[in-house]
């Protein structure tokens, strides 16, 4: 598998590559961001390894430009900061997965390796619509009633999941392993936090709830008027 490294610790970066390469993957190099950001929009790549704290150009801004350019593209992020608060940040601004520093390299095989086994978007599931709301994946745009609406990154991973579950309830543990990749409870109203912004934005003013609360049991997205 072709991947993309971003690392400015030359130290790092080489034994990183060197570690991927012998597990048999292909590694571009690269030590700032805005190479970092033309190559991943040029390339193919499975799998992008983004350290967050490079000088000039982070890892965490690279990630937002790429998503915003439409690169879907697997991206695991590297960083010394093990906040939860950065943790959520990473994972905003549309990160798949995190490692904190420093780390084993049979730790990255391992999450690179799991990174890639995650299926590509189907054909059919491209455009999910309920009722008079519609998200495209590829285009990464939301409309309800003809009119757009602009989701940060998470809020639309947290749709996306929802939509993807249409008509069934999903729990918080779902949506904390799903949408946060949390193999553990944070203990923090992150999930409660994201659902009031994403259905301020999705729900109010146009008349019918389409995101239900399901007391004791988590939360649904159905088109009850059907």
């Amino acid at each position: 598998m072709k991947l993309l490294l971003l690392e400015d610790d030359d130290a790092t970066r080489t034994q990183a590559a060197r570690q991927l390469a012998a597990a048999g993957h292909v590694v571009e190099e690269c030590s700032n961001g805005p190479d970092a950001i033309f190559l991943a929009t040029q390339g193919d790549y499975g799998v992008l390894i983004l350290d967050r704290m490079v000088p000039g150009i982070d890892g965490l801004s690279v990630l937002k430009a790429l998503r915003a350019a439409g690169v879907r593209t697997p991206a695991l992020l590297l960083t010394a900061m093990d906040g939860i608060d950065d943790r959520v940040e990473g994972l905003e601004a549309g990160a798949d997965d995190y490692l904190v520093k420093p780390f084993a390299s049979a730790e990255l095989l391992a999450r690179v390796t799991a990174l890639s086994r995650r299926p590509p978007i189907a054909q059919e599931l491209v455009v999910s619509t309920i009722g008079d709301l519609t998200l495209d994946r590829v285009k990464r745009t939301v409309t309800r009633a003809g009119k757009r609406i602009d989701l940060q990154a998470q809020e639309f991973k947290l749709l996306d999941y929802l939509m993807r579950h249409e008509g069934k309830v999903v729990t918080r543990a779902m949506l904390l392993e799903n949408v946060w990749s949390f193999h553990f409870d944070p203990r923090t109203n992150v999930i409660e936090s994201h659902m009031s912004r994403l259905r301020a934005k999705v729900d109010r003013g146009f008349g019918q709830e389409l995101i239900q609360t399901v007391r004791g049991a988590g939360y649904r997205i159905d088109d009850l008027a059907r």
